[in-house]
């Protein structure tokens, strides 16, 4: 009944309209924990909020939401955090913005292992998915905890891949906990709820925001030791997530890729700017501040399969038909056939415009 009353306290606090979390920490800094906040004489608050949000902690305005929150908090599985918790995690205690309470559902554990942010394009290539599926699951191989934010693409493929080893993964959301976005992730939230974790530091019910996005992308960089970047374009979300790391003191890495492709750009660009270049897990594991590796994990290349002759012609940079058929002196019937056999045998993928990209 007693923890009921100061998870209360803190949700009445987080919950009250107009108070961002900057002021929140302020206010914890002058008065101490929320209970102390809320018992303080108005005209005290006031000068750290001002009088009208001072007005609005203490009038009790949304206790439907905070009693929501609790009876949310009360199911098997779902847990909020807060500030004071020793189960909150530690890492976030370094950035400079943490968030008061954070709305988690899943395996809680995960918050104290070490952890590696995947993270990239929505609209990932196949060949982009797939690297980052095999890096993620050699590194939670490894007993990283791999973070990423639930979106199309790599996001996704990251989540994936680290579901299949022990390390497992954590999904930070942009809207509340209870809130699946993309909704055509439903299933594969519900399997990291299962196995992994989903967190979030928006209110239950909290809907997709432009703004919250940037938000979260801190915490994924914060919650982990280094952050590695796919795929990215340079106008790319991702690239405000590797930002975070910089400024957090995490190890920055980035995948390169062909020099044509507009989704290599944001990784080259972080390259330049003092990134680790990434060819396989090992570059990451070798790389990374305060983490010894607990099992054997590789990205290594395997032996080849046997070449066709067409996937010779096509390299390593997407090409198109008429381009094949200039290499190879066949006419474009007979390239489309072969083309075909090769992306149903899983070695070829077919990209926008007409392009074909042969797969590692």
């Amino acid at each position: 009944m007693n923890e009921n009353r100061g998870l209360a306290s803190w949700l009445q606090l987080a919950l009250t309209p107009g108070l961002g979390s900057s002021a929140i920490r302020a206010l914890l800094g002058r008065f101490g924990l929320p209970e102390n906040i809320q018992a303080a004489p108005a005209s005290e608050v006031a000068k750290i909020v001002g009088a009208d949000v001072a007005a609005t902690i203490r009038a009790n305005r949304i206790s439907a939401a905070v009693d929501a929150a609790l009876q949310w908090a009360g199911q098997r599985g779902r847990t909020i955090l807060t500030l004071a918790d020793t189960g909150y995690p530690r890492q976030l205690l370094e950035i400079p913005d943490p968030p008061a309470l954070l709305y988690a559902v899943g395996r809680l554990e995960l918050l104290s292992q070490p952890a590696l942010a995947i993270v990239g394009s929505r609209n990932a290539t196949v060949q982009g998915a797939r690297n980052a599926e095999q890096f993620a699951r050699a590194f939670s191989a490894a007993g990283l905890t791999i973070v990423s934010g639930l979106a199309l693409g790599i996001d996704a493929a990251a989540h994936r891949g680290a579901l299949g080893a022990p390390g497992s993964t954590i999904a930070v959301l942009g809207t509340g906990v209870d809130i699946i976005y993309p909704r055509q992730h439903a299933s594969l939230a519900a399997e990291i709820a299962e196995r992994g974790l989903l967190l979030s530091e928006f209110p239950l019910g909290a809907a997709a925001a432009a703004h919250h996005f940037p938000r979260r992308n801190r915490l994924i960089s914060g919650l982990a030791r280094g952050c590695l970047v796919v795929e990215a374009a340079l106008a790319s979300g991702s690239l405000i997530t590797a930002r975070a790391a910089a400024d957090q003191g995490r190890d920055v890495f980035a995948i390169p890729g062909s020099i044509h492709s507009p989704l290599s750009k944001g990784c080259h660009a972080l390259i330049k700017q003092g990134a680790k270049l990434v060819e396989s897990a090992e570059d990451v594991l070798a790389e990374l501040t305060g983490y010894h590796r607990t099992a054997a994990a590789t990205t290594q290349d395997l032996p080849p399969e046997v070449d066709d002759p067409l996937l010779t012609h096509m390299g390593d940079d997407p090409v198109d038909v008429d381009s094949l058929c200039s290499r190879t002196g066949l006419p474009a019937e007979r390239i489309n056939a072969d083309l075909l056999r090769l992306e149903l045998d899983g070695r070829v993928a077919a990209l926008p415009g007409g392009i074909y990209q042969r797969l590692k």
